[in-house]
């Protein structure tokens, strides 16, 4: 039972983090369990990576020492409360906007608790996750639980103070991403490029861009090794500075992060 996991819930994220575990190598497809109220899309994932599927939720909590509650936020309550789970068991929610004493306080404050808010890049292995434990999570809890979303990209550990930032940056953040990519495939096309052409340049642009970040340090210095004097570049940065493309983005960030935390507050009535 030590290295079963199991999964509540197999849409999209959970089914990502369930290819990613085995694509990991962390744990045997017979050593992954999984219930979910749709029958027929569990059994299709079932048949596609070998798991174990069970009938109920709580066949899944006896089975797996490490539960996965990949389901909605309107539903978690009523998930949670249908379950008897012991204190030896850590429950792993990716429920937004329900945080840990929330899940403590329908599950008992001695039974170890992480809450994790993915972003949906996780479904191509190129996530980030920050986590988040409860008063009864250990580190070995929290180990165990940045291993399971290792498996899908870069994990960090925060106190949950943290996690609606988390949520306004790298959650929504790829909303936000996937706007400034159409518009500048927009503006391609206003210069007279094909629309597939330039979505596709757009595209590759922006994630060679990510690269050079990730690889070779600060964006401003980036910035300014592109932006030659007099040159298309610096034209183009103006434009965008007066614009106010730099404050807008920061303001989007802020505003999510205000939502995340109202709906925090609305969960908890």
């Amino acid at each position: 039972m030590r290295d079963v996991i199991g999964f509540i819930g197999v849409g999209a994220m959970g089914e990502a983090l369930i290819r990613g575990i085995l694509n990991a190598g962390l744990v045997p497809a017979e050593s992954i369990v999984a219930s979910d109220i749709d029958a027929a899309k569990t059994r299709e994932v079932g048949r596609r990576y070998g798991i174990r599927i069970l009938k109920t939720n709580q066949e899944v909590v006896n089975e797996a020492a490490t539960v996965v509650l990949a389901v909605k936020p309107q539903v978690i309550r009523s998930v949670i409360q249908g379950l008897e789970v012991t204190r030896e068991k850590l429950i792993i929610s990716i429920a937004a906007g329900i945080t840990l004493a929330d899940m403590e306080g329908w599950l008992g404050p001695d039974i170890p608790v992480v809450r994790v808010v993915p972003n949906t890049p996780c479904l191509i292995g190129e996530g980030v996750s920050a986590l988040a434990g409860g008063k009864a999570a250990t580190s070995e809890h929290l180990e165990r639980a940045q291993e399971i979303f290792a498996a899908v990209g870069r994990v960090a550990v925060l106190p949950e103070n943290l996690l609606d930032a988390v949520t306004a940056l790298s959650s929504s953040g790829p909303a936000y991403v996937y706007l400034f990519i159409e518009a500048l495939a927009d503006g391609g096309v206003r210069v007279g490029l094909p629309r597939d052409l330039a979505l596709d340049f757009a595209a590759r642009t922006v994630l060679g861009a990510a690269k050079m970040v990730l690889q070779q340090g600060h964006p401003a210095t980036l910035k300014d090794k592109v932006a030659s004097p007099g040159g298309t570049t610096i034209a183009a940065l103006e434009v965008l500075e007066q614009g106010a493309v730099r404050g807008a983005i920061i303001g989007a960030v802020r505003a999510a992060a205000e939502r995340a935390r109202e709906l925090s507050r609305e969960h908890e009535r």
